[in-house]
């Protein structure tokens, strides 16, 4: 398979190191509006900069979006448009109910398709799991120091509560975690949010609270930072390497 990243920062970066060493890529693709940032994982094993993000999707099977709605609105649009697979970093950007139809529509005549990894949370396999059979509610509480939502404050302070979609537009920043579990159960309307801030934080904590047919299931997540980049939750690259493993690989664990 031959691979190709839109967007070298941070998880970008992470992701194609990754991807040049895995069995079963044969060529990775890089592009990135600043040009020394895909130069710069150009010593990359089987790594190649393509000149345009055009040329990017000419050559992948696989489309990786690590920069921001508008490529998502672009090249994605396009990949999907060829027929290619594709995976989205960016998963807030589905909020847009017409983005999305759009994208699906495009996925269904063509054959192409869409992967969302699971982000900086974790049982999301379980809320796709929960919801084949009456999942009655998911609710996710995030938890932030002040600094990561520009915020000053000395004590712990509830800035949101209400749902998905709202949340969406409240925090554009810090929306994707609530996206997956959105797009993975109930949907924006139905999927309630709570965003706090503790000034005793030090890491980002996600709490989902699942209810349904199943039973019940809370899980939580207290994330520690990318290494290359303070302001990513290093479980979000993570999560993206191992879909595309997964992608790659001859066995498929987990829902």
């Amino acid at each position: 398979m031959k691979v190709g990243i839109v967007g070298c920062g941070a998880i970008g970066s992470e992701v194609a190191k990754a991807a040049s060493a895995m069995d079963g890529i044969e060529a990775v693709w890089l592009f990135d509006i600043d040009p020394d940032a895909a130069a710069h994982l150009r010593h990359l094993p089987r790594a190649h900069v393509a000149k345009t993000a055009g040329e990017l999707v000419a050559k992948a099977d696989l489309v990786i979006e690590a920069a921001n709605k508008g490529v998502v609105q672009t090249v994605i649009r396009d990949a999907l448009a060829a027929g290619k697979k594709t995976m989205l970093m960016t998963i807030g950007a589905l909020a847009d109910d017409a983005l999305r139809e759009e994208l699906v529509g495009l996925a269904k005549k063509t054959g192409g398709k869409m992967y969302l990894p699971s982000g900086a949370v974790m049982g999301v396999d379980g809320v796709k799991a929960a919801a084949e059979a009456d999942l009655k509610s998911v609710t996710l509480v995030t938890t932030k120091p002040p600094a990561g939502l520009d915020k000053k404050t000395d004590r712990w302070t509830l800035l949101f509560s209400g749902p998905a979609r709202e949340a969406v537009q409240k925090f554009p920043k810090n929306v994707n975690v609530a996206a997956t579990l959105s797009l993975a159960g109930l949907g924006f309307d139905q999927t309630h949010v709570q965003v706090a801030i503790d000034p005793l934080a030090t890491r980002n904590s996600h709490k989902v609270i699942i209810e349904g047919g199943f039973g019940r299931a809370r899980i939580e997540v207290e994330n520690l930072p990318s290494p290359t980049n303070p302001a990513t939750s290093y479980l979000a690259s993570l999560s993206a390497i191992a879909l595309l493993r997964r992608i790659v690989s001859p066995i498929e664990i987990g829902a």
